[in-house]
């Protein structure tokens, strides 16, 4: 399922969390979304996510401020270059970056984003939803696992 890697692959065999969030969340979300992250962070938890959406993006903000490892899971090919607030974690060997495409995926679809929830999910230990939009494709694709581990931020 995962075609490139790029980081520590021994990240895998720990305990790892799924993190998903719709593209669109209400204001009353995204505290507790920063507080969940910051929890995760403290404890050292590994945390599994695409840090694709803003939301997303400002979790990982507030995991690379601890020493937990980290993966991303890109939903296109592998990147060519690494971002500067990645390489400290990368070099220490607290980062993994996967992904289930081939180089030649250069963007980010809706199809591709689905196949690379679906590759976290299958993955993850468990799974925490930010938020879900109603009928969105998040919710659309977590019907599809009704025995999944899963947690839902509260509103």
């Amino acid at each position: 399922m995962i075609k490139a890697s790029l980081g520590n692959k021994e990240i895998l065999n720990l305990p790892k969390t799924a993190f998903l969030c719709s593209r669109q969340v209400p204001a009353s979300v995204v505290l507790k979304c920063y507080d969940w992250a910051i929890a995760e962070r403290e404890a050292g938890n590994c945390v599994i996510s695409g840090f694709h959406s803003p939301l997303e993006k400002d979790v990982l903000h507030y995991l690379l401020k601890g020493t937990q490892p980290i993966i991303i899971a890109l939903a296109r090919g592998l990147k060519i270059r690494v971002e500067a607030e990645l390489k400290k974690p990368l070099d220490q060997g607290r980062l993994l970056i996967i992904t289930p495409f081939e180089d030649s995926v250069k963007r980010v679809t809706i199809a591709t984003a689905a196949i690379r929830n679906r590759m976290m999910i299958e993955i993850a230990d468990k799974v925490v939803v930010g938020y879900a939009s109603p009928g969105g494709q998040l919710e659309q694709l977590l019907a599809n696992y009704p025995d999944l581990d899963m947690l839902r931020l509260k509103l």
